[in-house]
């Protein structure tokens, strides 16, 4: 039975989606020296924030296929390490949306209306009401930086409100923006004509220390700032010094480049509001986050792609199901092209016909160099790790599409060679169509013999000889048509793989040249 390590206190309904298939062992204060210790063990990690997967750990994961972060946020998880090795990483990016979102709000709202300043007041016996003069949410302009899910959210309620939404995201398109009825507007534009600024970023290269002195400078004298998203996006002593200035007037933050926070200064400030990384913190964000994850580490280990895997080919759920059918299609090309090579190969092109147009065909791609690179490679080759892999061989993939009506179709080449194969879906099988000329009509299943021959009197009959001797079973046999120089392609399904000496008795018939031993059970390991 398949083991789960659950770390971190994630919820007992993830538990529960678990607990009938696999062997779940709880563990939520692990050491990282304990985890080293036992994570060899394990089939799957289920985890919240606490605990950091790292290179160390992952080395000893001889065994782990995927790690579920019941949250958004995968900061504490080394992906790169983790495709390296082909271990899938997936979150639940839908099951805290609404809290966080809501939390947002809440600090804005604060901010706006100083209520925990004015909480704290009564709390010391005063009655101050002159101290704090708030300002309204209406007519004001709110600045989102990212608008994903969250900051989607965010414009929607802003807008219940009756705010003006000014929106930067590189990947924001024209229509997404128009149907959220935001104002998609450069950086510099939003930074300097927002009231209120909220950020809803990744953590990458380009938003770290994103909002600094620099941009502070930019922006509006006034300007109130939230972040629930990245600490590491805000340089928090170049804010401190914006806050003591008055520059930016407020600041509600939940999130910090360090945390804890460590009585860093901005905590003596009287015009923030600081809370400890609270934004997916209700009862129902924690049962949603960790059943979602639940459910995509089940599929993983059940052989299952799912749309929030974060190291593999980013598709929508919707999509997935679309393109699911033809995995492995795409696989068994890549898988079979690999073997009619029979040798290195530099460059895999994967061309897509007519039928595939309307599909997002970029992990059918990936599938066919995973079937490609399985014929030359001992270790394990996934969706995940299959670029890395192609790289380290520097074997260039490339993605095509044709207006011919066809499915699939794979050329492998190197310098001096090349080859092309077709295929199909009939039935939900898989068929091969074509083989560099030759049209042939036979199922990628079993062991199969590809073989090229001249069409001369005989062949079919010394080649039933030699297996029946050998008591192999012709299952099913395919001959494809001759071409112009008199040679055509057969293609042999077989009950058994035959032993070395049978195979060299094959080739030494007159008029077969190059023969392939093709086993597509392998395709599949």
């Amino acid at each position: 039975m398949k083991k789960i390590l659950v770390l971190d206190g994630v919820s007992a309904s993830a538990v529960d989606v678990l607990k009938n298939e696999y062997k779940i062992v709880e563990k939520p204060n692990c050491s990282k020296e304990e985890l080293e210790q036992i994570i060899a063990e394990f089939d799957a990690v289920i985890l919240r924030s606490a605990t950091k997967i790292t290179k160390d750990i992952l080395d000893k994961a001889h065994n782990l296929k995927v790690i579920g972060r019941a949250g958004v946020g995968v900061d504490n998880i080394d992906i790169k390490e983790a495709t390296k090795k082909g271990i899938v990483v997936v979150n639940a990016p839908n099951g805290n949306t609404n809290a966080a979102t809501e939390h947002a709000f809440a600090l804005m709202l604060s901010l706006a209306r100083h209520i925990p300043q004015a909480h704290k007041s009564i709390q010391n016996g005063l009655w101050d009401r002159k101290s704090f003069l708030g300002v309204e949410l209406k007519g004001k302009t709110l600045g989102i930086l990212g608008l994903g899910r969250i900051g989607a959210a965010l414009a929607i309620r802003a807008q219940a409100f009756e705010m003006k939404i000014l929106a930067y995201d590189p990947y924001l398109s024209d229509e997404r923006a128009k149907e959220l009825q935001v104002e998609k507007c450069e950086l510099d534009y939003v930074l300097a004509n927002s009231d209120f600024l909220s950020l809803h970023l990744p953590l990458t290269d380009e938003t770290r220390g994103m909002i600094n002195k620099n941009s502070i400078a930019k922006m509006k004298d006034g300007i109130k700032i939230i972040n629930a998203a990245r600490g590491e996006c805000i340089v928090l002593d170049d804010l401190y010094d914006a806050l003591l200035s008055k520059k930016v007037s407020g600041a509600g933050l939940d999130v910090f480049e360090s945390e804890p926070l460590n009585n860093h200064k901005i905590t003596s400030l009287d015009n923030v509001v600081l809370t400890p990384h609270l934004g997916a913190s209700t009862i129902e964000a924690q049962v949603g986050v960790g059943v979602d994850v639940a459910y995509s580490i089940k599929d993983v280990l059940n052989g299952q792609m799912v749309s929030s895997a974060l190291n593999a080919v980013a598709l929508s759920e919707q999509m997935l199901n679309k393109v699911k059918p033809y995995f492995h299609l795409a696989q068994s090309l890549g898988f079979i092209a690999s073997n009619i090579m029979h040798s290195a190969f530099d460059e895999l092109c994967v061309e897509f016909g007519l039928k595939m147009q309307e599909m997002d065909t970029r992990i059918l791609s990936t599938m066919a160099l995973c079937g490609a690179l399985k014929n030359i490679l001992v270790q394990d080759v996934n969706l995940i790790n299959a670029p890395v892999l192609a790289k380290d061989l520097k074997i260039h993939l490339k993605e095509q599409k044709s207006d011919e009506n066809f499915y699939i179709r794979v050329h492998i080449k190197d310098k001096n060679n090349s080859h092309c194969i077709e295929g199909s879906i009939l039935n939900n099988e898989v068929y091969i169509s074509k083989i560099d000329e030759y049209y042939i009509n036979f199922e990628a299943l079993g062991v199969i013999l590809l073989i090229p021959h001249d069409n001369v009197p005989g062949m079919i009959g010394q080649i039933g000889t030699i297996l029946g001797k050998a008591n192999i079973n012709i299952k099913s046999m395919q001959v494809s048509k001759t071409n112009n120089n008199g040679e055509n392609i057969m293609a042999v399904l077989l009950s058994l793989k035959p032993s070395k000496d049978v195979f060299n008795d094959l080739n030494k018939i007159a008029g077969i040249h190059g023969l392939k031993m093709i086993d597509c059970e392998k395709i599949n390991d």
